[in-house]
Order: C-alpha cells, then sequence, then structure tokens
C-alpha cells in the first residue's frame, strides 16, 4: 500500500465535477476513504493545470470553485526547476529508447508529472490515473480505483 497518492487529471477532473453520476460519487468515496484510512492525497501543480484549463475554457465556474477547494483540502504539489529538470531528462530518455508518450513537439504533462512525483523523495507513493501505461514508465501509477485505501 502507498502512503502517498498523486492525482492526475481524471481522478482530479472527477472530484471537480458539481454533478452527481455514478463516477464521480464513487471517485468521491474513494478520495474520502484514502484520507479517512491517513494516506496522503497530493494535487501535482501540471495536474491541476490540465484539468483548470479545460474547464477555464469551458466556463464551467462551479468546477473551477471546486477545484480551488480541492487544491486547499489535499496537499498542492507545485512545480519546481528541479521537477522541470527531471522532466525533461526523462523526456530524453524516453526518446531515446523510442519509448515516447507524446508527440516531440508536445509539452507531455505526463512526464512532468513524473518529474513532480520523483522530486517527493518518497520511497512509497503512486500516481492515480487512467492512464497507466504511460505513467508507469517513469512512475509507480496505477487504475485510481483499484488503489485502496
Amino acid at each position: 500500500m502507498s502512503a502517498v497518492v498523486l492525482l492526475n487529471t481524471t481522478p482530479l477532473g472527477l472530484l471537480a465535477n458539481p454533478r452527481h453520476p455514478p463516477e464521480v460519487v464513487a471517485c468521491r468515496r474513494w478520495a474520502t476513504a484514502l484520507r479517512a484510512a491517513g494516506r496522503r492525497i497530493i494535487v501535482p501543480e501540471i495536474t491541476d493545470y490540465e484539468v483548470r484549463r479545460e474547464l477555464i475554457r469551458a466556463k464551467k465556474t462551479r468546477s473551477l470553485a471546486l477545484l480551488d477547494a480541492l487544491a486547499g483540502m489535499f496537499e498542492y504539489l507545485p512545480l519546481t526547476t528541479v521537477a522541470m529538470r527531471k522532466a525533461a531528462e526523462l523526456w530524453a530518455q524516453a526518446r531515446q529508447q523510442g519509448q515516447q508518450t507524446a508527440a516531440d513537439a508536445a509539452l507531455d504533462a505526463d512526464v512532468i508529472l513524473a518529474g513532480q512525483a520523483l522530486t517527493l523523495a518518497v520511497p512509497n507513493f503512486v500516481v492515480a490515473t487512467t492512464n497507466v501505461g504511460h505513467l508507469s514508465r517513469f512512475v509507480p501509477a496505477e487504475a485510481w480505483h483499484n488503489i485502496v485505501p
């Protein structure tokens, strides 16, 4: 069991949804159970950016307010120079191995998220995602609903 859970875009987006479809309700219950079990839940800044830019574009003010609240409710991991330099190393290594996760001209948020996660310097973390294939090349990653409290 990982003591630290970093949120990728899908679980963060679900948690910022003001509606109550089954997947949103399940994600809220999951996050509540993690917190009750004493797990650290972290919102990486790159994930906040990815979710926020779409909410701004779509003018979803209620979701933006929820996203702001989540950044205060959970831990927030700001981008740093160290994280971005680690991301650049990961990006280059992936391309050298023919394993890139995005187009060469793309920003590649997955490697930035991985860089952020690796700067935590904690031995026991996992990225909660729906994109296990890309992220697990760099860091421990699991489908959010498979991470148990």
